[in-house]
């Protein structure tokens, strides 16, 4: 099977579990987004790749996609070893092979659950926590720094068209991670109107412009940036589900990479946040 039809099989396997549409991102080599459609429909798709395939080898783009509106929810666990494989095949409709030695598994959850339960899995099946959501299409290069001159190819490990599982089953497989403890209502900011919230959002350029180089491309660090941005807000006030919805507005990483990004940078921010006031309070008088 040629790349082109590996990407359309892909698709159609992702239709298969009820997917209506895709948000279709171009990324270089060195992590830059090149272009971007939203909410493209699977024909619409079908039809754009045999015009896509050719310019993303010439300029060593990476395509992908971001599949919407499914009945179920998609689940995407990311970077998974030989082992966390073989424990999540049994749920997955589709696994594909992005590069040497490292795995990606789609699952379609009905009825689904939130982004926490999401969370759960990723960490009971020792996924990248913060996977986006986002897929490079099957058939094309992975185009990064580190694989050159040697791009490896997304390739369709399995599919399977249609399956969807219970969170009942998941749990069964031992793929779901405990729920963690409630977190404490962090203490009132230093900075908010007499309502209780904080007036203004901060300035999140601001925030790139004092970010460090990155490590993995030109420009500077966006994570860092994003992280920076959630910690200023929930400072100054701001809910983590606020902040979390808010960096999907301000961040072109963030609208990438999807809610469960946004989401886990938020909270990470709120927790370094409860340790920077705690380290305070222990420096009191």
């Amino acid at each position: 099977m040629n790349g082109l039809d590996e990407a359309l099989r892909m698709l159609d396997v992702f239709a298969s579990v009820g997917t209506e549409r895709f948000d279709l991102t171009h990324i270089n080599i060195d992590g830059e987004k090149r272009g971007f459609r939203a909410a493209q429909t699977l024909p619409e798709l079908k039809a754009s790749m045999p015009r896509l395939f050719p310019g993303a080898e010439k300029r060593q783009n990476n395509i992908i996609v971001r599949p919407h509106g499914a009945a179920a929810q998609l689940i995407q666990l990311d970077d998974l070893d030989a082992g966390s494989l073989e424990r999540a095949r049994p749920a997955a409709f589709l696994i594909l092979a992005t590069s040497p030695g490292n795995h990606q598994v789609w699952l379609a959850v009905s009825p689904p659950g939130d982004a926490d339960f999401a969370r759960r899995v990723r960490k009971g099946c020792a996924a990248d926590i913060s996977a986006s959501g986002a897929t490079r299409v099957a058939g094309t290069a992975n185009y990064k720094r580190k694989y050159e001159p040697d791009f490896p190819t997304v390739g369709i490990l399995e599919a399977t068209p249609g399956r969807t599982v219970t969170k009942e089953q998941l749990e069964t497989l031992g793929l779901v991670a405990a729920p963690e403890p409630a977190r404490e209502t962090p203490t009132p900011p230093f900075r908010a109107s007499r309502r209780g919230r904080a007036q203004v959002w901060p300035n999140y350029q601001r925030c790139v412009d004092g970010a460090p180089a990155a490590k993995a491309h030109k420009g500077n660090d966006r994570s860092m940036a994003d992280f920076v941005w959630c910690m200023t807000a929930i400072n100054w006030g701001f809910s983590v589900e606020a902040t979390a919805e808010k960096l999907t507005e301000e961040s072109g990483k963030a609208r990438e990479k999807g809610r469960d990004y946004a989401m886990l940078t938020a909270r990470n921010a709120a927790t370094e946040v409860d340790k920077n006031r705690d380290r305070q309070g222990r420096g009191k008088t």
